[in-house]
């Protein structure tokens, strides 16, 4: 008969016969589509291939959906009930009030998008645990972040981080960062973190990918519109306990129905390295230590500074210590997490490789997880982690629409509009919350129509770009007392042309254009401000230098 092989699991499976299997004996086989072509010696020639299939929700598994989507709204609503008149304080970083364990919980569920919770998974599925590494890394990066970064611009009271670049610089950098910072999530991070896993779920269980862009969406803009800061940090907090539970749930349900057989395959995964962690060989084309320490230093230390996203969480606690209290939290639940999401990867490898028939040889890698999820688990359990990929989207998209409206108003629209009064600045922020989310939505629908992931590479490419000059500049503005305005503007302006050069040429991948440009905005701009005077204004608070603080 025939049978599959799969290459991640090294295992064989049986198919069923086809039909014309009792022909006479093949002559010539050949491959054709999702299966076979041969030819028999009556001159007859016979096609066979592999079928997928779905597996439809039940309605169990639809109403603890329905109860989470309600819940969400719910806490939206309490919000909105609690506070009608929100003042921008209010809305914007949640009164300064947030506790910095709800904040550091909000800052891992913003960081854990939908993409991690399919995209890590299947990583670690079809190879280690050695990009779990950027995990352990990144913890030591954001110490760092915690001690010196934080604070300072926490003491400044901001509701934009871009506020910064126009207290050490001027307006105009503050202003074109902000444009490029809206631009660049509402362009990339919006829209795929919508499109991944509505594409996920439909290859699956059959759910139509609008449907799922519309559910997560809409739902997202009502509870974020209704209750700002506050309702998106609490709806965070809980949907970090609606994905990682059924995280675990899936690990322990895996180990339980291996039974007896767990300890043989655990020592087959053993023996293929499928928790291998760290590489400390000096090849740039692999997950080694050294690249994820470079991508550390420039994709957490000195991005951190001009994401609104993970920055506002901070603004949003109590004091200048709880900020930083809330990335140690954030720091401590990000390697537990990880080994979560990995463990996830390894133990769906032992399942199949105990079950190859019941992997379907037709479906990409990314979709491993939610097969498992949704042909292997129980009624009900299936809906929970459907929820918790709904969960771990809806986290990162209100966090985007609640931060890019905020940009939009404190930025332009109190730059721009005449003699704006607090409840119109608020106001025209939940007009805003509307409207991004919406754009991000209808981005997403176009992304069905299309190539995601030539997509998704342009997008990382753009973040490199266009965002690594503006996060030199905040490196040039908190460590150095030398940099000045056209300084750090001829800084960016080099980095951005340069980057555009190596990219034009290929010279790099495009993992390290950040960093490249990060780099080249730090050396340019500071070389250039020795051109130029000397600041006269005064750094006070502006600086990490203690006598700059006093």
């Amino acid at each position: 008969g025939l049978r599959t092989f799969h290459t991640i699991t090294s295992a064989w499976a049986a198919l069923d016969a086809p039909a014309g299997a009792a022909a006479p004996a093949p002559l010539d086989i050949a491959a054709r589509g999702n299966g076979l072509a041969w030819t028999s010696a009556d001159g007859g020639v016979h096609f066979a291939e592999v079928q997928g299939g779905k597996h439809l929700l039940g309605w169990l598994d639809w109403s603890v959906i329905v109860v989470y989507l309600i819940g969400m709204i719910g806490i939206g609503v309490y919000f909105y009930l609690k506070d009608q008149t929100a003042s921008e304080s209010e809305f914007f970083v949640g009164g300064r009030s947030i506790p910095f364990w709800a904040a550091g919980i909000s800052l891992y569920a913003t960081n854990t998008s939908s993409i991690s919770f399919i995209a890590i998974p299947a990583k670690a599925y079809e190879t280690n645990w050695q990009y779990l590494t950027n995990n352990l890394v990144a913890v030591l990066g954001l110490m760092f972040v915690a001690v010196w970064i934080v604070p300072l611009l926490r003491r400044l009271d901001l509701m934009s981080v871009f506020s910064y670049l126009e207290t050490r610089f001027h307006p105009a950098i503050r202003m074109l960062a902000s444009a490029l910072a809206i631009a660049m999530q509402i362009g990339s991070r919006l829209s795929v973190i919508l499109f991944l896993p509505a594409l996920a779920i439909a290859t699956i269980t059959g759910i139509d990918v609008v449907w799922s862009i519309l559910i997560m969406g809409v739902f997202t803009i009502i509870y974020t519109v209704m209750g700002g800061m506050r309702a998106v940090v609490w709806t965070d907090f809980v949907q970090v306990f609606v994905k990682m539970g059924g995280a675990i749930f899936a690990i322990g349900f895996i180990v339980w129905t291996l039974g007896a057989d767990f300890d043989g395959i655990r020592e087959a995964a053993m023996a293929e390295h499928k928790t291998k962690l760290l590489d400390f060989s000096f090849d740039l084309t692999k997950a080694t230590v050294w690249g994820f320490i470079f991508l550390v230093v420039f994709d957490v230390v000195l991005t951190f500074p001009k994401d609104q996203v993970l920055m506002q969480r901070t603004l949003a606690t109590k004091s200048d210590k709880e900020a930083g209290r809330s990335i140690w939290i954030f720091a401590a639940i990000m390697i537990p997490g990880g080994f979560i999401f990995y463990s996830i990867g390894t133990a769906l490898w032992m399942y199949y490789k105990h079950n190859p028939g019941r992997l379907d040889p037709l479906l990409p890698i990314d979709a491993t997880f939610p097969l498992f999820i949704a042909a292997e688990l129980p009624p009900g359990v299936t809906g929970l982690i459907i929820a918790g990929i709904f969960a771990a989207a809806m986290s990162t998209l209100s966090s985007i629409i609640n931060s890019v409206a905020t940009l939009l108003s404190v930025d332009f629209y109190d730059k721009l509009a005449k003699n704006p009064s607090e409840r119109g600045s608020v106001r025209f922020a939940e007009i805003m919350t509307v409207v991004v989310g919406l754009a991000g939505m209808g981005l997403a629908l176009v992304l069905s129509r299309y190539d995601i992931h030539s997509l998704f590479d342009v997008s990382i490419e753009l973040a490199g770009l266009l965002g690594g000059g503006f996060a030199g500049a905040y490196t040039l503005g908190m460590f150095t007392r030398r940099a000045n305005s056209p300084g750090v503007a001829i800084g960016i302006a080099g980095s951005i042309a340069l980057t555009l050069l190596a990219w034009s040429f290929k010279l790099v991948h495009p993992y390290f254009y950040l960093g490249i440009s990060i780099l080249l905005c730090i050396v340019i701009g500071y070389l250039a401000s020795l051109c130029f005077p000397a600041p006269a204004r005064s750094l006070k608070g502006l600086t990490i230098y203690r006598q700059d603080a006093t």
